[in-house]
């Protein structure tokens, strides 16, 4: 937007805190001005924004529109920090520095100095004493995306946090087209428990279709059942990624294009020789 230099001095001198002075503010491993290093109010949507029909393009929002409601419009923030790692409970305390400073809920996209992303949201709620007045809650966060290698659960919820898919959890929740419902949408995207049940559920409904499609060799002295088998492979499994991760073992074993040609008879459908040739030499050779 006009008028800003990215500055975070400027920036706080621009958009000062109602109570400013606070220990939080103040204390040093959380402070704002001293962690970040440029900061910018990207743009702001109100009604007016989300009611609009571009000529040619399909429409955002439903014909009636966005209601009223407490919340008028969202900010959206870029911050720019000078280290690399940041703790959760940092990105949180550098969000509510933002949020209080506007009386709009504020969407903040963090970048470290090495490139990597993180996306927050506050919950806001109105102030039962002072009905003028929000109260900030609880933070929820995406947090250290790679824009050059995205992790599979970051495509993931980044999706359930498009327009459209809130759209439709909306719809299907009884939410109201306004701006809290919006928020609401969003913020129960970035629920922990619901992200939680949500992953044991597909995990469940993986290893059901698991032990009813895969097969494995038998040479035990009694037949185990296949949920046996799925068992003792995932924990191989999670152990050889734990390794590689730490960077024990060489991430190129896990890279298909580079142990196909080493491999005979390579199948990835039906064949097992990427197992006996790299997971089963992992999991005893080397490992025992």
């Amino acid at each position: 937007m006009d008028g800003q230099t990215g500055n975070v001095a400027d920036f706080i001198e621009q958009f000062p805190a109602p109570h400013p002075g606070t220990a939080s503010e103040n204390a040093s491993e959380n402070n704002f001005a001293q962690q970040a290093a440029a900061v910018q109010l990207i743009f702001q949507v109100t009604s007016d924004d989300l009611n609009f029909i571009d000529q040619g393009q399909q429409m955002l929002i439903p014909a009636d529109g966005f209601k009223q409601s407490i919340a008028k419009s969202f900010l959206f923030m870029a911050v720019e920090l000078k280290d690399t790692r940041y703790p959760r409970s940092q990105y949180i305390s550098f969000t509510r520095e933002i949020n209080k400073r506007f009386p709009a809920p504020a969407v903040v996209l963090f970048k470290t100095a090495d490139h990597l992303l993180t996306l927050a949201f506050v919950h806001r709620r109105m102030n039962q004493r002072d009905k003028k007045r929000d109260v900030l809650g609880s933070v929820s966060l995406v947090r250290e995306i790679d824009p050059t290698n995205p992790h599979r659960a970051h495509l993931d919820i980044l999706h359930d946090l498009s327009l459209a898919e809130r759209l439709r959890w909306m719809n299907a929740n009884g939410k109201p087209y306004n701006f809290d419902g919006l928020l609401a949408a969003w913020l129960d995207a970035l629920d922990t428990e619901e992200l939680n049940r949500q992953f044991y559920r597909d995990l469940f409904a993986w290893f059901s279709r698991a032990t009813q499609e895969a097969t494995f060799p038998n040479k035990e002295a009694k037949t185990l059942p296949p949920e046996e088998h799925i068992i003792r492979l995932i924990t191989r499994l999670l152990f050889v990624w734990f390794i590689k991760e730490k960077g024990l073992i060489a991430e190129e074993l896990f890279v298909e294009a580079n142990v196909n040609p080493l491999l005979h008879d390579y199948d990835p459908v039906n064949g097992d020789s990427y197992y006996r040739a790299i997971l089963q030499n992992l999991f005893f050779a080397t490992l025992n």
